[in-house]
């Protein structure tokens, strides 16, 4: 946000002085904040946070009467890692959205919508507005002969905060208006869409010989692709519940690994992929530190990946550990299970526990809102396995300051978007972006603003006085 300001004060006073007047899911998810429940399996779509493509102005008024403005609140284009392009929009207005920063695809109970009573009206809406439905359709729809699409996303943007954020969002053109209006009006519920693609559990264990398993995929592709990780043991399989060798499967379809017996000790990847399109109302979480939430409001045909560990063992302990934010519970919850005939003890951030034969063992890391954790849980035999995140569970509250660093170098000047009359908001490297939330800077710029008209009057009046003393 610092850097924002800096940016818009540096071109305004430019101006001043020139005319003397501005996919593969790293983190289990989970359906629910459950984390003993065995929905958890790893996921969805990872994409990197590009620039706004459509905007415009929206006027907040909070619940205590405050009101500021965003001047550029619309749809964010996102690149799927493996082959794709997303749209979204923001349901967390407070924070700042970085350009760069990578995404992944979570369900609603790992985001700020875990306890929104009002998430499935948000869906309704992405499925009724910009960009599902085209712009002419909405324009005969409510009446707003001028309605262009910068309209209609900065008036989807808004009927979308009303319901995140619990704002009166406004937007300033009277097209828009009208949409937001509309939206508002006619929102239902409906309910959370499915992960994209997913493998759960995200982590089995058995013994060799066994069938490791059941792992249930879900996909809203007609079928995914399976495929073991490069380096599995010989002999190995993929194979259904009568043990007939699988190469894809569709949605609900329970798969496991065949290891043969008298395999050495080890472990494996299963590895599914699908090309599919993201269910509108899917919710993107940084993976790389603090950045706003966004929901899914359009998606190409994209490339999916994701995957689920498989260990297995002749005798002994035979763990395997899973974890998934805990939104309710305001930390990650780790998921520790046993499938061997012998007791199994890890170590967590210096703390030792204790998971039976054939048992398991749940364990909240307390993690700080907005924070990145970073942990490893060990055990006997040079068992160790990390888990790098970011807890994103609430949007920020009125008055909160943005939670994101300023840039580490300076972005260049946003060209001008003849369409719209701004900026188009895109820039390079990992700056804050244009605005679509966070723009509490709005209140310091127009001071910045007057105080460059000062400065610069004075300095014409100086430089007249000189003039005129040397004549």
């Amino acid at each position: 946000m610092i850097s924002i300001f800096r940016r818009r004060v540096a071109r305004l006073a430019a101006t001043t002085l020139a005319s003397g007047l501005v996919v593969t899911g790293a983190i289990a998810t989970a359906g629910s904040a459950s984390a003993d429940e065995n929905a958890r399996g790893t996921g969805g779509a990872t994409a990197k946070l590009g620039g706004l493509t459509d905007y415009g102005q929206v006027d907040i008024k909070e619940a205590d009467g405050s009101r500021w403005s965003v001047g550029r609140a619309g749809l964010f284009e996102m690149r799927v890692q493996q082959g794709g392009t997303l749209s979204t929009y923001c349901i967390d207005l407070r924070t700042g959205a970085k350009q760069g920063y990578n995404y992944k695809e979570v369900g609603w109970g790992e985001s700020s919508l875990h306890n929104n009573a009002d998430a499935g009206k948000i869906l309704w809406i992405l499925e009724n507005s910009y960009p599902k439905v085209g712009v002419n359709d909405l324009a005969g729809k409510v009446g707003a002969k001028g309605l262009d699409k910068s309209d209609a996303a900065a008036a989807t943007q808004a009927a979308i905060w009303h319901f995140s954020d619990k704002v009166t969002a406004t937007p300033a053109d009277a097209d828009a208006k009208l949409l937001t209006e509309y939206l508002l009006d006619k929102a239902e519920a409906l309910k959370e869409p499915e992960a994209s693609l997913s493998l759960s559990p995200s982590s089995v264990a058995g013994k060799s010989g066994d069938k490791l398993g059941p792992i249930t995929v879900g996909t809203n592709s007609s079928a995914a692709t399976l495929s073991l990780a490069p380096g599995a043991p010989a002999g190995s399989r993929i194979v259904d519940k009568d043990g007939k060798p699988v190469e894809s499967a569709g949605d609900g379809a329970q798969v496991f690994l065949d290891v043969p017996a008298g395999t050495a000790d080890g472990t494996t990847d299963l590895i599914a992929r699908a090309a599919t399109e993201v269910p509108l109302g899917r919710a993107f979480v940084s993976t790389d530190g603090p950045s706003q939430t966004l929901i899914l409001a359009g998606s190409s045909r994209s490339s999916v990946t994701t995957k689920a560990t498989a260990a297995w063992a002749k005798k002994g302990a035979i763990p395997a550990v899973s974890v998934a934010n805990d939104c309710v519970k305001g930390g990650v919850s780790v998921l520790a299970t046993n499938e061997g005939d012998e007791d199994w003890t890890f170590d967590l951030k210096g703390t030792k526990y204790t998971v039976p034969a054939g048992g398991t063992k749940t364990v909240t890391v307390p993690v700080a809102e907005d924070a990145a954790y970073d942990f490893t849980v060990t055990g006997p035999n040079g068992f160790e396995k990390s888990f790098k995140g970011v807890l994103d569970c609430k949007t920020a509250t009125p008055g909160t300051k943005p939670t994101v660093a300023p840039s580490e170098a300076p972005s260049p000047v946003a060209s001008e978007n003849p369409a719209t009359g701004g900026s188009t908001g895109s820039t390079t490297g990992d700056g804050d972006l244009a605005e679509t939330g966070s723009s509490s800077a709005t209140p310091m710029i127009a001071g910045a603003a007057a105080a460059l008209v000062v400065i610069g009057g004075g300095a014409v009046f100086f430089l007249r006085r000189k003039k005129a003393a040397g004549q």
